[in-house]
Order: C-alpha cells, then sequence, then structure tokens
C-alpha cells in the first residue's frame, strides 16, 4: 500500500477533535461486516498529520482485530449541544501501547466531555460512567488522515472537509 499523503486540517477543525466532543470509531471486516467503538479522547500530532485514538481494549476487541488486518479506521468527532460533526479516514491504522502522558489526555478528555453534557441535562455520574474504562485497559490507535468530511447534519453533509470549513 502507498504511504498515505495527510490531509491539512485547519487549526479550528483539530481544536474541536481535542475538545470534549463525541468520539465515535469504526472499520470493518474482510466481509464488510462493520465494528465500532467508542473512543476516550483523541491526540492530535504533527500538526494534524497524525492522530491518536484511544480505546478500551476489551471494548474493542472486534475493531481492533479489523484495524489491525486492514489498517481502515474511521473516526466522528460530534458536539451534542450543536450537532456539528466531522469525519476522518485513514488507511495505515495502527495499534499501539500508550505513552507515558496519555492516560492525562484520557482524563482531561473525561472532564471536558462531563462538561459538554452537563448543561444538556446529563448527570456527571452518568457521563463517567459511559466514559469508565481503568487505565490499563487503554490502547492507542493511531492513523494518517487521508479524507475527512463534514457530518453536520443539513445541506452539507458529506461535503469533503476543506481548510477553514
Amino acid at each position: 500500500m502507498p504511504s498515505p499523503t495527510a490531509l491539512q486540517l485547519d487549526p479550528d477543525h483539530l481544536r474541536f477533535m481535542a475538545g470534549g466532543v463525541s468520539i465515535n470509531t469504526g472499520s470493518s471486516g474482510p466481509d464488510g461486516r462493520p465494528s465500532q467503538c467508542r473512543a476516550f479522547g483523541c491526540r492530535v500530532e504533527g500538526a494534524g498529520r497524525r492522530i491518536r485514538i484511544f480505546l478500551s481494549a476489551p471494548h474493542a476487541v472486534d475493531l481492533l482485530r479489523d484495524v489491525r488486518r486492514s489498517g481502515a479506521l474511521a473516526v466522528v468527532f460530534s458536539d451534542p449541544p450543536t450537532h456539528r460533526t466531522i469525519q476522518l479516514k485513514g488507511r495505515d491504522a495502527r495499534v499501539e501501547p500508550l505513552a507515558p502522558d496519555d492516560p492525562a489526555v484520557v482524563a482531561a478528555y473525561r472532564a471536558a466531555f462531563v462538561a459538554c453534557l452537563g448543561p444538556l441535562g446529563f448527570p456527571e455520574p452518568v457521563v463517567r460512567a459511559l466514559l469508565d474504562c481503568p487505565d490499563s485497559d487503554l490502547v492507542a490507535v493511531a492513523f494518517t488522515p487521508e479524507a475527512a468530511f463534514n457530518q453536520t447534519p443539513g445541506a452539507q453533509a458529506g461535503a469533503p472537509l476543506g481548510a477553514g470549513s
């Protein structure tokens, strides 16, 4: 497979992805059967040329298997209050061990997501239960984003994401 070419993502998109938004990941098996899992945060590296998503290994067994097989990964970042949503896709995803400071990124993400959902009426214990995962179960999946799409509901949903959109 040729080496992927990273997109040049807008700084606003990068801030959005690393904030307290809902993050879901997906891949598929050789038969096209989908696998998916909620993520517990995101680390943007190299000005967005590499993205690390954090998952619970026990909850992501199928997704991790599919990523290891194909390298294909789609990640959706969605802001619950506004429904603003972007999707990134890559073909070179790799499962990686956590870096020493990755648990701190996950802890900051959890706090930001609690703050995001609180005004919508979701009690903190409910949100924390949704994101409950011991650090020892966390694993990272890193990929180069090759395609990005606006998935915010409306007329522009599905449009390729360009700088400034």
